[in-house]
C-alpha cells in the first residue's frame, strides 16, 4: 500500500516530467509552477504561443521519451544569487526566490533541465512511465485574475499500469455518466447563457432537492435544531467584520443601494450570528443550534465551472451550534452520529474521516485548542469512529472534522464537515450569562452535511448513475397500459397511490407498450406497473423493476405497502 507521501513525490516528479518536455518541445516557453494535486499533477506555462489540445500527444511523446533516459533525479541546495542568475529571464520564478525565507532555495535537477522545488521526488524518471495527459485549460499567476494569464497542462500517474488502466476505465464510466449528462436525460437541471455558472432547476430536479431538504430538517427537528432565515445581501460592514471582506472580496457580489455598499452573501454564518445576537442569552439556553438552508454567491472564474460541482449560487444545509467548552464533546458525538446517519441512507458506508489539528499561524490560546481537539478526538472515540489525524491542516480559527465518502466509482469526495470557531464568536463579542451571572463567550461549531446541495447532488447522480433510489426519485412509478381500455383501472390505481403521497404518473400516450417501457427506462423511473386485460379481469398489477425483472399479479395494497416501505427514513 502506497503512502500519501509517496503518492505526492510521484505526481510532483510528473509535474517536472511535463515541465521537461515542454521546454525541449517550446524553448522560449516560460515556466511558473507545477505541484502535486490530490488526483495528479499540473503545471502553469506560459508559453511563446498558446497550446492547443494536438501538442498534448507531442508533448506525452517527449515525456515518455525522458523517462526511457532514466535520468537522475537530484535536489541540492543554492545561493539565492546563483538562482537569480538562473532565472534572470523568468519574473515569476524570480518572484518566488524573493518569497522564499533564507539566503538559499532548492533546485531539482534531471539531465540538463532544472527547476526550483523544495524537494520530495522519485530516484530516477524511468519511474514515472504510466502516465497521461488530460487537458489544458487556463489560469492565472497565484490563482488571481488580475495577474498574467496562464496555460495549464493537467495529468495523471501511477506507480503500475493496471492503476492507470483501472483510472481510464473510472473515467470512461464518469464520462458515461456524467451528471450534465444525466441532467439533461432525465430533465433535472439546465444551464443558461443569461446566466453562467448559475443552475435552473427544472420541476424533477427541484423535488429532489426539496426530498433531500425534507429528509435533513426531519432529522434536524428531532435533534432541537430551530431552523432559520437570514437575508441574502448584507452590508459590507458585516463582512469586514466576519473577515469574509479580507478573504473572500474577489469572489463577492457587490452592490449599492442608498450610498450604502452591500453584498451578496458567501456564506451563511454571519446571519445566524446577528440572530444569536438579537437579544442577551443565557447558559440554560445553551447548546443553541441554529439552521439554514442557505443559497449562497460566489463569483468563480468560468474556467473552473463544472456542472453543479462548481457554479455560481449554491444552497448550504448550515448549522450553527452555539455552547460552552464543556458541551462541545457531547455535541460532537450527536453531530458524528447524525452526519454517519445522513450519509449512510445514500449507501456512502466507507467513509475517511480526518481530525485536522492546529496550524501554525492560528488564533486563540493553547489551552483552547487543546480542548477543542480533545473534544474533537474524544467524541470520535466515543463513537467507535476509525479516523486520520491530519497534523497542522486545521482552520486559522479552530479545529475540525471532514467526512469524506467514497463513491461507486472509486472516487472520493469531502462532504460533511464539524469545524470549531474560535474567530467568530470573539470577532462579534459574543457572549451568554453564565450561571455565576457573569458574561462568557460560547465556542461556536459549524457543521454541514450533504454541503453544498447542488454538488451532493451531481455526487449522487454519478454514484448512481442515474438510478437514483425509489425514495429519492421525482418520479417512483409510472403506470404503463396496454390498450385505452385499461386506462379507468389505470386512473383508480393512480389515485389510490397518490394517496399514500407515493410520486406516481401515468402514461397518457398511445405508443406501444414497449415504446412506453423504453421512455421509463431512459428516464430512469424505479418502478413501471403494467396493465393489461388479464391485470383488469383479476385486479392485479404487474410490477416491472427498472433493471427488467418482473413480478405478477401483485396487489395494490401490495404495490402501496412496498412503496411506503422504501420512503421511511
Amino acid at each position: 500500500m502506497r503512502t500519501n507521501e509517496e503518492r505526492a513525490q510521484l505526481r510532483h516528479s510528473a509535474a517536472h516530467l511535463l515541465a521537461h518536455a515542454v521546454v525541449e518541445l517550446f524553448p522560449r516557453t516560460q515556466l511558473t509552477i507545477g505541484p502535486a494535486t490530490p488526483d495528479g499533477f499540473f503545471y502553469d506555462f506560459l508559453p511563446e504561443q498558446n497550446f492547443k489540445e494536438e501538442d498534448l500527444p507531442l508533448i506525452a511523446q517527449r515525456m515518455s521519451e525522458i523517462v526511457a533516459r532514466n535520468l537522475p533525479i537530484t535536489h541540492r541546495e543554492i545561493s539565492k544569487t546563483e538562482a537569480r542568475n538562473l532565472y534572470k529571464d523568468n519574473p515569476f520564478k524570480l518572484e518566488l526566490i524573493d518569497a522564499i525565507p533564507g539566503d538559499t532555495v532548492g533546485l531539482a535537477e534531471q539531465g540538463n533541465f532544472y527547476d526550483l522545488c523544495k524537494g520530495g521526488h522519485v530516484e530516477h524518471t524511468g519511474l514515472l512511465t504510466h502516465f497521461k495527459l488530460l487537458h489544458i485549460s487556463g489560469s492565472y499567476w497565484r490563482a488571481d485574475r488580475n495577474n498574467q494569464p496562464l496555460q495549464r497542462i493537467t495529468g495523471v500517474v501511477f506507480f503500475t499500469a493496471q492503476e492507470l488502466a483501472e483510472y481510464e476505465k473510472r473515467i470512461e464510466e464518469a464520462q458515461l455518466y456524467d451528471h450534465r449528462r444525466l441532467g439533461k436525460q432525465l430533465d433535472l437541471f439546465s444551464f443558461h447563457e443569461e446566466g453562467v455558472g448559475f443552475p435552473f432547476f427544472h420541476a424533477k430536479g427541484k423535488k429532489i432537492l426539496n426530498i433531500l431538504t425534507s429528509h435533513l430538517r426531519s432529522l434536524l427537528e428531532k435533534d432541537n435544531y430551530q431552523e432559520i432565515s437570514t437575508p441574502i445581501m448584507l452590508s459590507d460592514e458585516l463582512w469586514k467584520t466576519s473577515g469574509h471582506y479580507a478573504h473572500y472580496k474577489k469572489n463577492m457580489y457587490f452592490c449599492d443601494i442608498d450610498d450604502k455598499s452591500y453584498a451578496i452573501r458567501p456564506m451563511n454564518c454571519p446571519g445566524s450570528i446577528l440572530v444569536y445576537k438579537s437579544r442577551p442569552r443565557s447558559y440554560r439556553e445553551l447548546p443553541l443550534k441554529l439552521a439554514e438552508f442557505g443559497l449562497v454567491h460566489r463569483h468563480e472564474l468560468s474556467g473552473v465551472l463544472h456542472g453543479l460541482f462548481r457554479v455560481r449560487s449554491f444552497t448550504i444545509d448550515d448549522g450553527h451550534i452555539y455552547c460552552t467548552v464543556e458541551q462541545l464533546e457531547t455535541e460532537v458525538v450527536k453531530l458524528i452520529g447524525l452526519i454517519t446517519k445522513v450519509l449512510k441512507r445514500f449507501s456512502f458506508t466507507d467513509l475517511y474521516i480526518g481530525l485536522s489539528t492546529r496550524p501554525e499561524n492560528s488564533m486563540g490560546s493553547d489551552a483552547l485548542w487543546e480542548k477543542a481537539i480533545h473534544a474533537l478526538r474524544d467524541g470520535l472515540e466515543k463513537t467507535g469512529t476509525p479516523y486520520h489525524v491530519q497534523e497542522g491542516e486545521g482552520a486559522f480559527y479552530g479545529p475540525k472534522i471532514e467526512f469524506v465518502i467514497q463513491d461507486s466509482m472509486g472516487r472520493q469526495w469531502q462532504c460533511g464537515t464539524i469545524q470549531v470557531d474560535f474567530f467568530l464568536p470573539e470577532n462579534f463579542d459574543l457572549n451568554y450569562v453564565a450561571s455565576t451571572g457573569m458574561k462568557e463567550r460560547p465556542v461556536m461549531v459549524h457543521r454541514a452535511i450533504y454541503g453544498s446541495f447542488e454538488r451532493f447532488l451531481a455526487i449522487l447522480l454519478e454514484h448512481f448513475k442515474g438510478n437514483l433510489p425509489f425514495w429519492l426519485s421525482p418520479v417512483q412509478a409510472r403506470i404503463l397500459t396496454i390498450t385505452d381500455e385499461q386506462k379507468p383501472y389505470a386512473q383508480a390505481i393512480l389515485s389510490a397511490l397518490k394517496e399514500h403521497n407515493i410520486s406516481v404518473e401515468l402514461d397518457e400516450s398511445r405508443d406501444q407498450i414497449s415504446a412506453q417501457i423504453k421512455a421509463a427506462q431512459l428516464e430512469k423511473i424505479p418502478w413501471m406497473l403494467v396493465i393489461g386485460k388479464k391485470e383488469v379481469e383479476t385486479n392485479t398489477i404487474t410490477l416491472r423493476h427498472r433493471d427488467g425483472k418482473q413480478e405478477f399479479g401483485l396487489s395494490v395494497e401490495e404495490i402501496i405497502k412496498r412503496a411506503l416501505a422504501l420512503n421511511a427514513d
